[in-house]
């Protein structure tokens, strides 16, 4: 069990380049995306619904509205593909899980923004 620990434990990113967001603030994720033997970078924007597990299993979900069409995507926080995460607007809920969202369509699905 030990040795599962240490192979995780190197594959972590370092505490300092892990970004500081919390459920409910909208963030632009940068994606690696590869298409054959070229490498580019995506952004992803939306608002954080979810945060689950621990370590190298930590995740989080972002959601969006694209063209009418609610798209989530699941990111693993230590993931090499991940290349930046950016905080765009801290939001201010009340819940651990926003997915509620889902069910919502226009102004009704927007986050308050917490005050400084």
């Amino acid at each position: 069990m030990d040795a599962l620990k240490k192979i995780a434990e190197s594959s972590l990113k370092a505490q300092d380049k892990l970004p500081q967001f919390s459920i409910g603030d909208t963030v632009r994720i940068g994606v690696n995306i590869r298409e054959g033997d070229k490498e580019r970078i995506q952004m992803f924007e939306g608002t954080v619904i979810a945060k689950r597990g621990s370590g190298v299993a930590e995740t989080f979900t972002v959601r969006r509205v694209s063209y009418g069409v609610g798209v989530e995507r699941v990111f693993p926080v230590h993931s090499p593909n991940v290349a930046s995460v950016q905080v765009i607007r801290k939001g201010r809920v009340r819940r651990s899980k926003l997915y509620y969202l889902r069910d919502r369509v226009g102004k009704a699905a927007k986050v308050k923004e917490q005050i400084r």
